[in-house]
């Protein structure tokens, strides 16, 4: 039987998968006597923050703060973002740990395989991937691909000098686009190699001493060409066609990066396995988009939902009334919470088939799905400046 399976069928609720995850955090820091960070976004769900960002570097300080141990592990999954948020990261890690590992068994793109590059020891199963190294710049609202912008700049000024001209909507976004933003957009290209050879050098080869096949020593010169040739092939989007392309171990290997096979280790495997599946159950059945645990203490972070079609009521008014679709099944709910400590509420709203809002701010669906509410119910009493009685 697989895990989800196994899990799925066992009928843990939200709060039990999170103990079950703090639990395999605990039983992984026995097996590789470490402190290990699970740090996990859900990466199929729509919301911007889902994406590295200076936040998620506050956090894990926090985290950190006052352990004691030489070692730690980061278990990754992340669509990438910002390079400088995961320069602080690993800055953070550096100067607290004297080993840093990476166990990676979903994506870990963009800046995050930039984050795995530092890392004393990668460790990763047959499943777990990094991507492309590359910067993701803010273009006017969006935040794009810094290869992709610079890709597109170069190509139309190529059409332009081939041809004379371009059509009108290119020309039109161009004219828009000012030296210095261009100019950023390559920095941050080279920043983000830059950070891959000085971390590969520093960390990665510090205990490279011979060659694996002929036994030579390795000098620092061998060190800082094999550290520049790998960062310039994980550069070479030509190579790898997408910003989203998976790149596995057979591929870091003809690169010339060691990896550690997590399959080569079964109580290792198991752990690693175990801790993907209870992330992507609470992905699937909560509001849940990014996790951080450690054996002991846990932050997730929750989708805000607002109230389907319904308005932030007034000041004055003594209940509000939210209509909150299931995100998972679509189920409507009809639920009202309290603005002040009246029971005829109670029995007016029951009568009209509403429910009240639930003290935990956990509103749960009968197909399994947990809402948080925590978000919604900050912005209510925020914007109306009473609390909600439940």
């Amino acid at each position: 039987m697989g895990y989800m399976s196994e899990y799925i069928k066992r009928r843990l609720s939200a709060t039990d998968l999170e103990s079950e995850l703090l639990k395999l955090i605990s039983q992984y820091n026995k097996l590789m006597e470490t402190f290990t960070i699970v740090y996990v976004s859900a990466i199929g769900k729509p919301i911007p923050d889902v994406a590295l960002g200076a936040d998620d570097y506050y956090l894990i300080h926090d985290l950190i703060r006052d352990i004691d141990s030489t070692s730690v592990t980061l278990y990754l999954e992340t669509p990438g973002g910002r390079a400088e948020a995961a320069e602080e990261i690993v800055k953070c890690l550096r100067s607290r740990f004297e080993h840093v590992s990476f166990v990676i068994s979903g994506e870990a793109k963009s800046a995050g395989t930039i984050m795995v590059l530092s890392a004393d020891e990668i460790l990763m199963t047959e499943t777990g991937s990094l991507g492309p190294i590359d910067a993701q710049v803010k273009i006017g609202r969006s935040v794009v691909s810094a290869y992709d912008y610079v890709e597109w700049v170069d190509g139309k000024r190529e059409e332009a000098e081939k041809t004379g001209k371009l059509n009108p909507f290119d020309a039109t976004v161009i004219a828009q686009i000012s030296p210095g933003e261009i100019s950023g957009v390559y920095h941050a290209l080279k920043y983000a190699e830059d950070l891959v050879v000085d971390w590969l050098v520093r960390y990665k080869f510090r205990h490279w001493v011979t060659t694996q096949t002929h036994k030579r020593t390795v000098t620092p010169e061998m060190k800082q060409s094999t550290a520049e040739a790998i960062a310039k092939e994980l550069l070479n989007h030509s190579k790898w066609r997408t910003h989203g392309r998976s790149i596995k171990i057979g591929d870091l290997e003809g690169i010339g990066l060691r990896v550690v096979k997590v399959e080569d280790n079964p109580k290792l495997c198991e752990l690693v396995y175990r801790i993907q599946t209870v992330c992507r159950l609470l992905f699937t059945s909560t509001t849940t988009y990014k996790i951080f645990a450690t054996e002991r203490e846990k932050v997730f972070k929750q989708a805000i939902l607002a109230p389907k079609g319904t308005p932030i009521p007034a000041k004055s008014a003594n209940v509000a009334n939210l209509d909150i679709d299931c995100p998972k099944c679509g189920k409507s709910h009809k639920i009202y919470a309290k603005l002040v400590d009246d029971p005829k509420i109670d029995v007016d709203l029951r009568k009209k088939g509403r429910v009240a809002y639930p003290k935990d701010n956990s509103l749960k669906c009968s197909c399994g799905f947990v809402i948080d509410l925590t978000g919604l119910r900050n912005e209510i009493e925020t914007k109306i400046g009473k609390k909600i009685v439940t």
